[in-house]
C-alpha cells in the first residue's frame, strides 16, 4: 500500500476538476470535502470517486455554473435547490444554512433536491458537531441496489443515515451507516481490487448468496437487520427524497450508468442545539459518562475492547493525518488514467 499526503490529495483532486472547467474555488471546496471522506476511512467515497465525477462532468451531467439557492424558507426549515451542482457544494451550502438557522431557532431541518453524490455522510454531521450541535443526515443513494424485503425489483438504494453528537474534548459519538449490510462503494472497491465480497452482502435474483462483485448488477444488496433495515431505507427515502421533491424509487437515476442525466438527489440535514434542553457542559458530561460506561462494561470471552460509534473513524483520521491516504495499485492506476484524460500531472508514489 502506498500513501498520498492530505495536501497532495486535495491538490490532485482540485487540479483534475479545474481541468474540466470547475471554477477554482468550487474545486478546492469539493477536494477538501472528498478527502474528509478518505480521512474518516470511507474509502469508497473519496479519491476513489474522482474518475466517476470527472466522467459525469465530461458527459454534461453536472452543472458547473450552478445557482445553489433556498427555494423555500419557512421558520426553522428550508428547501435548497442544488441546481444540479456537484453534490459536495450542495451539502456544504445546506450545512451553512443549518448553522445559521440552528443559532436562531435551536433546531432546524434543511432539505435539498437537485443535488448529486456528495461523499460520506459523516463529513456533514461532523461539521455540525464540531460547532457543538447534534447533526443528523439522511440521503437517497444515487442508484437503486436493493429490492424490497422479499422482492427482486431494485427500488431502493443504500439510503444512508448519519448522526453526530458532540462530546467536548473527547471524540464525538458518530454513527454513519448505509441501510444495507454494505455500502455499494465497498462492492465497487472489491471489484476494482479483484476481490470477492462476503456472503451476506448481496443475493442474486434466486435469493442465493452473490460473492462476485463483478456480477453485482445481477443482484441486490441486503438490508441491515432484515425487514427492519428495509423499513428504515423506505422511511429515509420518504424524508430525504419524497419530502424534498427529489428522485426516489423508480425515479432514481443510476449515476454509474447514466452520466449525462440529472439525478435530482435528495438529502436532509438536521441540527439541534443541546442548550435548548439544558446546560451544555452537563450534557457533554452525560455523553462522556455513557461512553465510559459502555467502554468499561464487561466483555464477552475473546473480546479485547468495546467500541462506540465513531471511535474507529476517529482513530483512522488521526492515523491518516500523519501517514496520508492509502492508495492501492488499482486505485493509483485509475487515478493516473483520469489524470491523463484531464491533462494534469500523474501521481508518482
Amino acid at each position: 500500500m502506498q500513501y498520498l499526503s492530505i495536501s497532495d490529495s486535495e491538490n490532485f483532486i482540485a487540479d483534475a476538476f479545474q481541468a474540466v472547467n470547475v471554477p477554482r474555488a468550487d474545486a478546492r471546496v469539493v477536494a477538501k470535502l472528498m478527502v474528509q471522506s478518505d480521512l474518516a476511512g470511507a474509502d469508497g467515497h473519496g479519491l476513489f470517486r474522482l474518475p466517476a465525477y470527472i466522467k459525469r462532468i465530461r458527459a454534461g451531467g453536472i452543472n458547473l455554473q450552478p445557482n445553489i439557492h433556498i427555494e423555500r424558507d419557512q421558520g426553522a426549515t428550508a428547501l435548497v435547490n442544488g441546481d444540479n451542482a456537484l453534490g459536495h457544494l450542495v451539502m456544504n451550502k445546506a450545512v451553512e444554512i443549518a448553522l445559521e438557522k440552528v443559532k436562531k431557532h435551536s433546531v432546524c431541518w434543511v432539505g435539498s433536491h437537485y443535488g448529486n453524490h456528495s461523499g460520506a455522510a459523516s463529513v456533514y454531521v461532523r461539521k455540525l458537531a464540531e460547532q457543538g450541535y447534534i447533526g443528523i443526515y439522511m440521503a437517497v443513494g444515487n442508484a437503486n441496489h436493493m429490492a424490497p424485503w422479499g422482492g427482486i425489483d431494485l427500488l431502493l438504494s443504500t439510503n444512508p443515515i448519519a448522526i453526530a453528537v458532540p462530546s467536548g474534548n473527547s471524540p464525538m459519538v458518530l454513527l454513519d451507516i448505509a441501510t444495507t449490510v454494505a455500502a455499494y462503494g465497498k462492492v465497487k472497491l472489491a471489484a476494482q481490487k479483484g476481490e470477492s465480497i462476503p456472503e451476506g452482502w448481496m443475493i442474486d435474483r434466486k435469493g442465493q448468496a452473490l460473492t462476485d462483485p463483478q456480477k453485482s448488477g445481477e443482484g441486490s444488496l441486503l438490508p441491515i437487520g432484515g425487514y427492519k433495515g428495509y423499513g428504515l431505507a423506505v422511511m429515509i427515502g420518504l424524508l430525504a427524497g419524497t419530502l424534498n421533491n427529489a428522485a426516489v424509487g423508480k425515479d432514481t437515476v443510476d449515476f454509474n450508468a447514466h452520466h449525462d442525466l440529472i439525478t435530482n438527489t435528495g438529502q436532509t440535514i438536521i441540527a439541534v442545539d443541546p442548550t435548548a434542553f439544558g446546560d451544555q457542559e452537563q450534557f457533554i458530561q452525560r455523553v462522556v459518562t455513557l461512553v465510559e460506561d459502555l467502554k468499561n462494561s464487561s466483555k464477552l470471552p475473546g473480546v479485547n475492547q468495546i467500541r462506540v460509534p465513531g471511535e474507529g473513524a476517529a482513530k483512522t483520521m488521526t492515523e491518516r493525518m500523519l501517514t496520508g491516504i492509502p492508495i492501492s495499485n488499482q486505485l493509483l492506476e485509475a487515478l493516473n488514467a483520469c489524470a491523463k484524460e484531464c491533462g494534469i500531472a500523474t501521481l508518482d508514489l
